[in-house]
């Protein structure tokens, strides 16, 4: 879910068009070989929409947009999920066609001026606060079409989350998203892409079968595992660091049930111990079986309870009907809540009704969000009672932070195990628990460094109750300035090969706002 809250992620890499049997837009012509822009040069200094629609514009599809600050669309297009460490655009590019991706990426590198790219903008990382320059917006490119044979479908950079789920269900199919309504699906996708669909089908990453992709030079390129194998590979789980998917092919998997099946919790938190002994006996140190797709919650205040004192939100989804769930569910039912919800619901459904939909707060832009995060194989009780009473202390002492919460996910990991490790970029196949603390709070530069400190204090608490364990950072879920090692693998072969197509693929980093595997 991760961009259940964050997530994600995301949303940094777009999507080239799905080549489908559309008309061709109309472009003016610019051959890949042959672009050539006005002779003043652009800087910084003089970056504007107008110079910018001057020496761009005729080189682009007609509804393609440009526009600046001056413009009723620009506070639209700049809001973002994570205001904390926020990229600053000066031009927004709002393409209406997947080849306006290169051509825009050639002419900011003739004139030395940074680009960013912007779907659903969920991004959370920290290095994005470093950027100025140029948005290449993707939002318009939504479009997603089934192929012919059934088992694969083409998607559009623009594609998110919800339009995904909604338009396969309603065509017999399903697909591995992320879990958040609201975010994009690449964005997750370049980072791995956790979803409820995992347990049965495996990451975002692992079921792509191929991506349009614009490299730093501008240049396009068609990327799978027969086509550029070894970027791929880099893709599938660093992907952020290497281009822009302008659109993707990937699995899709025939609709087997009409209905899921979930159940909300609340409980007090006299009631934490027994709830993560019944949650660690639920998960099986990561054999929770594919159809018991999710179970995650949240410690969070919730006034309509208690204003003092944080409650613990807790959620089961289950791909099947009620009667199939309930001996999976039933260990929670019995200790004692203090509200519940449940209810058998078309999957389209699922997002919203368990918190995580595109209308729902966690969506909401425009806040900080201080995020720290953990992989694990369990959950240590008395580490959980222990990060509860900080989130307890903490709220109360900085009621700022009220909006904020710690999220624990426990997917299915059962078809993610099936895929060999060394199969892409993607290292965190091990951990069975998602786990991520967000300091929540409205934009205030003094609260910061309070944020920072009990979001770590909250992490490092997470990692000391697995000693004997390395760290690791989710990628869509971390701040990036974590080690390298702990997001991309302790493998000494694995930065090293990484390393090498960074310099292969983008030797200028220009793609650098996204946890870095080039940190300057």
């Amino acid at each position: 879910m991760v961009r259940l809250l964050t997530l994600a992620a995301h949303t940094l890499a777009l999507l080239k068009a799905a080549a489908t049997a559309t008309a061709t837009p109309d472009v003016a012509g610019c051959p890949d070989s042959d672009c050539s822009f006005s002779q003043v040069p652009l800087t910084q200094a003089n970056l504007t929409a107008s110079k910018v629609q001057q020496d761009l514009g005729p080189l682009l599809s007609k509804k393609t947009n440009i526009y600046g600050s001056d413009d009723s669309r620009y506070e639209h297009a700049i809001g973002r999920w994570q205001a904390f460490a926020a990229p600053q655009f000066t031009v927004i590019v709002e393409v209406a066609a997947e080849d306006d991706v290169s051509k825009v990426v050639k002419y900011a590198n003739e004139n030395s001026v940074p680009f960013y790219t912007v779907n659903r903008a969920h991004g959370g990382a920290r290095a994005q606060g470093d950027f100025s320059g140029i948005q290449i917006n993707v939002v318009p490119l939504s479009g997603i079409q089934i192929n012919p044979d059934g088992k694969t479908a083409r998607f559009q950079g623009g594609a998110y989350d919800q339009e995904a789920i909604d338009v396969l269900w309603e065509q017999g199919y399903v697909g591995t998203t992320g879990s958040c309504g609201c975010v994009g699906m690449m964005g997750p996708g370049l980072g791995g892409g956790h979803g409820r669909y995992q347990g049965l089908h495996g990451l975002i990453s692992d079921n792509l079968i191929k991506m349009d992709v614009v490299l730093a030079s501008g240049e396009s390129v068609e990327v799978s595992s027969e086509s550029h194998p070894d970027l791929f590979w880099a893709m599938q789980g660093a992907g952020h660091n290497f281009g822009i998917v302008t659109s993707f092919e990937m699995k899709i998997h025939p609709r087997v049930v009409d209905t899921w099946f979930f159940r909300n919790w609340v409980f007090t938190q006299d009631k934490l111990e027994d709830l993560f002994e019944a949650l660690n006996k639920i998960n099986g140190n990561g054999t929770q079986p594919g159809e018991m797709a999710v179970v995650f919650g949240f410690f969070y205040l919730d006034p309509t309870f208690s204003e003092t004192e944080a409650v613990i939100w807790w959620s089961m989804h289950y791909a099947g009907p009620q009667e199939d769930a309930e001996p999976y569910f039933e260990p929670l039912n019995n200790l004692g809540h203090i509200n519940v919800t449940e209810g058998n619901v078309p999957y389209t459904q699922i997002p919203h009704a368990t918190r995580t939909g595109e209308d729902d707060p966690l969506c909401d832009h425009g806040m900080n969000h201080v995020i720290r995060t953990a992989g694990l194989q369990v959950y240590n009780i008395t580490t959980q009672r222990e990060i509860y009473n900080l989130f307890n202390q903490n709220i109360k002492d900085h009621p700022e932070f009220a909006a904020s919460y710690i999220v624990m996910e426990a997917y299915s990991v059962e078809a993610v195990k099936k895929v060999d490790h060394s199969a892409s970029a993607f290292s965190q196949r091990d951990e069975n628990l998602l786990v991520q603390i967000s300091v929540t709070y409205p934009p205030e530069p003094s609260l910061d460094e309070t944020a920072l400190e009990w979001a770590g204090k909250t992490r490092d608490l997470f990692n000391e109750g697995q000693p004997g364990r390395l760290p690791s950072t989710y990628i869509n879920y971390g701040l990036g300035d974590e080690s390298l090692e702990s997001i991309y693998g302790y493998e000494p072969w694995r930065l090293e090969k990484l390393r090498g197509l960074k310099h292969k693929y983008d030797p200028e980093n220009r793609f650098r706002y996204y946890v870095p595997i080039i940190r300057d």
